[in-house]
């Protein structure tokens, strides 16, 4: 699918590697909604890259179909979806005072993460499905952003892992049962990047991250998740795939 002139929509864009991908498919000419929680910063994107900026909280419907709504008022109806929104988390289950991990702590990371993803993922397959097919029967195309730890969980990481691990299981079944539709689905699963957050750690622990890395022996660039996310769009023939993006790190447990 060609990028130029598609309307896309970003979760997640606000910051991170979501500006990263909005910005990418900004420069190659889609038209970009930017969806986000953080509606001031998403704002900031947006006008910087020629885009739209709506509030937005995936693993609320109402707000889902809102974003939807005045995406598709303001460019038309969107054949890209790249889902970059998520939460961290990091919680031994049985904490220093002997107690369990609250149970509440978890269902958090995974309603966002997993649950979240699917539910913007299905009302966009919907709305997408409907749409007329492309060359080669092609309707649309949607990208997850999973992680390393869906693999190579470390200590305290069960939460993230597991809703991580649950879009890279969800990747293959999604793509065959959208495939009728002409909807193609692949995941990428980022190692460590160089995002805002990560930024604000002290530099000798940003130093000791990137020497972990095989090679190259730095932090990803946020560029780097947002080109191969692109690329994905404009390969007909990657489906159902999932991409690890970490300059060939695995994780320790700790």
């Amino acid at each position: 699918m060609k990028i130029e002139a598609e309307a896309a929509l970003v979760t997640g864009g606000a910051s991170g590697l979501g500006e990263a991908t909005a910005r990418e498919l900004a420069r190659l000419g889609a038209r970009v909604a930017v969806l986000d929680r953080n509606l001031e910063r998403a704002q900031q994107v947006a006008a910087e890259i020629g885009g739209t900026a709506h509030a937005c909280d995936i693993a609320d419907t109402e707000s889902v179909e809102a974003a939807l709504d005045a995406a598709a008022a303001a460019h038309g109806p969107a054949r890209i979806l790249m889902n970059v929104a998520g939460i961290g988390s990091a919680k031994r289950i049985v904490g220093k005072d002997g107690k369990a991990a609250p149970l509440a702590d978890f269902a958090k990371v995974i309603g966002v993460n997993l649950i979240g993803t699917y539910n913007i993922s299905r009302l966009f397959a919907a709305r997408c499905a409907s749409l007329a097919p492309l060359d080669g029967g092609e309707r649309g195309v949607m990208v997850f952003t999973a992680s390393v730890a869906a693999f190579d969980g470390q200590v305290g990481q069960q939460a993230y892992s597991a809703s991580k691990g649950g879009l890279v299981g969800m990747t293959l079944p999604m793509a065959r049962d959208l495939a009728q539709h002409g909807i193609r689905v692949c995941t990428v699963a980022p190692g460590i990047f160089a995002t805002p957050l990560l930024l604000e750690l002290p530099e000798p622990v940003q130093q000791s991250l990137a020497a972990a890395i095989p090679f190259p022996p730095r932090l990803g660039k946020p560029s780097e998740f947002a080109e191969l996310a692109c690329h994905i769009v404009t390969n007909g023939h990657l489906n159902g795939e999932v991409i690890r993006l970490d300059g060939a790190l695995r994780m320790a447990p700790r």
